[in-house]
């Protein structure tokens, strides 16, 4: 797909945009691409079907190039045509940074382990050019009539971790200028970041007029630190969406085996067993779900707008809907904190 035309007075119709707002859960297509298992396509079939029962009438789609080398991408896009999904009630994301192409080895190169079953490989192109490449290869995979409206570099803590920062930094703010520019020509069209470091992310949006920032990790039940809260203060005095991602810390907070996107070992990493067994032992006791726990705190900071969640299971679609919506006791976050669970400084519950 070529880049679209310039829209007319674009810079002053982009300086009077009117704040993003985005429903309470942000739906997380990763299974759709085999995040560490291969999910059969009726499930995710009916995974695609349970968002748009559920999802009210609009329906916002997290995904990114580099979920399962463009599979989750290509597998939305084709769920949403067999289920006859109008494009004007669902939103759709692409984080980009990640290009697919074939496999040259026995097996992907890309993160190894974390996908299963992928019948290609993917390559980072974050630059000036690379990101239009990954921006136009995500329209062809997701295919007509779904266009992302949802714009955002994926991982820029990674990539700028992984060589010369000074050359990378320019590489990226390369493809914020690229992606600035398409967001202009692009009706409707918003502009974002998606980071698992918030400290990278509040360094594009001092750099980039962004729209949305997706902070993954950053903010849960386990880890909860004073700058972080202090940055989504910031962006919602600006009128910037924050959306936290990763609020089970990869799934370990209830019952998971990866803590983060890795396996950690319960005699190096004691400490973090310990937490989760008072954890799950409080909610017994208080009668609640550690995913109801998660979420809700989650949702909690002053700025946060959403939570994405992910879930390779249609039938915890509702579920999850259903816990975003439910507050739980202060009672619960008094105890928490004399549980030593939630740090008893912490400003939005149990106050």
């Amino acid at each position: 797909m070529t880049l679209p035309p310039a829209q007319p007075d674009s810079t002053e119709a982009s300086a009077e945009r009117a704040p993003l707002s985005l429903p309470r859960v942000v739906f997380g297509s990763s299974a759709l691409g085999n995040l560490y298992e291969v999910v059969p396509d009726e499930r995710k079939l009916a995974i695609v079907r349970a968002w748009l029962d559920e999802g009210g009438d609009s329906v916002v789609i997290d995904s990114a190039g580099k979920y399962g080398a463009g599979m989750a991408l290509e597998k939305l896009g084709e769920c949403l045509r067999e289920l006859g999904a109008s494009p004007e009630r669902v939103t759709i994301g692409n984080k980009l940074g990640w290009c697919r192409i074939p496999i040259r080895g026995s097996e992907p190169t890309f993160e190894p382990g974390a996908w299963a079953g992928l019948t290609h490989d993917a390559e980072q192109r974050i630059s000036r050019e690379g990101i239009l490449d990954c921006w136009r290869q995500g329209v062809e995979l997701l295919g007509e009539p779904y266009v992302p409206r949802l714009l955002s570099v994926h991982d820029p803590d990674e990539f700028l971790a992984a060589g010369d920062p000074t050359e990378r930094w320019q590489d990226l703010l390369g493809a914020y200028e690229s992606l600035s520019d398409l967001r202009d020509r692009l009706p409707d069209s918003t502009l974002g970041v998606g980071s698992k470091d918030w400290r990278v992310a509040k360094r594009i949006a001092e750099a980039v007029r962004l729209d949305w920032v997706m902070l993954a990790n950053c903010v849960t039940l386990y880890s909860h630190p004073t700058g972080v809260l202090e940055f989504i203060g910031q962006l919602a005095a600006q009128g910037i969406a924050v959306v936290n991602s990763g609020v089970f810390n990869a799934g370990f907070l209830v019952g998971g085996r990866y803590f983060d996107y890795r396996v950690p070992s319960p005699t190096a990493n004691a400490e973090l067993f310990r937490w989760r067994e008072t954890f799950n032992q409080l909610c017994t006791e208080h009668q609640v779900r550690p995913a109801h726990v998660c979420v809700q705190f989650g949702l909690s900071p002053a700025g946060v707008e959403s939570v994405a969640l992910n879930t390779a299971h249609p039938g915890r679609v509702a579920e999850n809907l259903e816990i975003a919506a439910q507050p739980l006791p202060l009672s619960f976050w008094s105890a928490a904190k004399e549980n030593g669970l939630i740090d008893p400084a912490y400003p939005h519950l149990g106050v």
